[in-house]
């Protein structure tokens, strides 16, 4: 079976940020840091070569792949700030209608910018998909 690639490393946070991105991108980056720490309790690490990950939970699929992987994260793509909410976002459309300018994807929100959204509406996702896997994670038994 194939190594994940996309593994937790030992890079700064800090050096990606400033390396990766404009002053503006990168004070964006920085509230989102300030949002997923609040919701998290725990501080970013690197997540391959560009993604910033908070929170770890362990996952063991039928076919006995398993690995770890962070609770939530972001990336600061070129085109979107690229956020990812690993209980996936079907069930936060009440939430996702109230947010503001967005995109998604199965488990991932894009940004423009992130002046386009209502923080404590992104805030309270974030805080609730953490609970949410949490939750799912404790029942599951992993």
């Amino acid at each position: 079976m194939a190594d994940l690639k996309t593994k937790a490393t030992s890079e700064s946070v800090d050096v990606f940020l400033r390396r990766a991105t404009d002053d503006a991108r990168r004070q964006e980056c920085l509230t989102l840091l300030r949002i997923m720490k609040r919701a998290t309790g725990a501080d970013p690490k690197m997540w391959g070569a560009s993604i910033v990950g908070l929170g770890s939970y362990h996952y063991r699929y039928d076919s006995g792949r398993e690995g770890d992987w962070f609770l939530t994260g972001f990336s600061p793509r070129k085109q979107n700030l690229t956020l990812y909410i690993m209980a996936g976002l079907e069930n936060y459309t009440p939430l996702l209608r109230k947010l503001g300018k967005h995109k998604t994807g199965k488990c991932c929100l894009y940004l423009k910018r992130i002046s386009d959204v209502d923080l404590e509406v992104l805030e309270e996702l974030i805080r609730q998909s953490i609970t949410d896997m949490k939750s799912s994670r404790a029942s599951a038994g992993s």
